[in-house]
């Protein structure tokens, strides 16, 4: 079995957040992986749904959660292309997600605004990774819905 790197992983959640961009979404995407293969991908479908939740990170924990039979994933690696929000954070700890990658942060509104921990204390967090790409993509979304 081909064992794939991180940069393959963000890859497939930069892809997702493309589809995202092209159906007006706010271009966040994500993938969950598992045992070396992707169980889940998501992107952000708030509009799409009329769903406030519907955040990709959300969507993939749900689908992760549907394909392994299990509320918990503490052997999943979750993909993300923006850093979580509180809501996604929190719902990352009651997974007890394994490991968070995430590309570009959020100053504004990501979780690593709140002085107290939301993740689960055993979750391992990685972050930088194709943060340009990501950044670059929210940054022509935004100027693009201000033209």
């Amino acid at each position: 079995m081909e064992l794939y790197t991180d940069a393959h992983w963000m890859g497939e959640a930069l892809k997702q957040a493309k589809i995202a961009f092209e159906e007006g979404e706010i271009p966040v995407g994500a993938v969950m992986v598992c045992r070396n293969r992707i169980i889940a991908k998501a992107y952000n479908q708030t509009e799409k749904l009329t769903d406030v939740t519907a955040h990709a990170e959300i969507l993939a924990l749900t689908a992760a959660s549907n394909a392994l039979g299990a509320k918990y994933l503490p052997e999943c690696k979750l993909y993300v292309t923006l850093e979580p929000c509180v809501m996604c954070a929190g719902a990352c700890f009651w997974a007890q997600l394994g490991e968070l990658h995430f590309a570009a942060s959020d100053p504004q509104r990501g979780y690593n605004t709140i002085s107290q921990p939301l993740l689960h204390p055993k979750t391992k967090v990685f972050q930088g990774l194709m943060e340009t790409d990501a950044t670059r993509l929210l940054n022509d979304f935004f100027k693009n819905l201000r033209n």
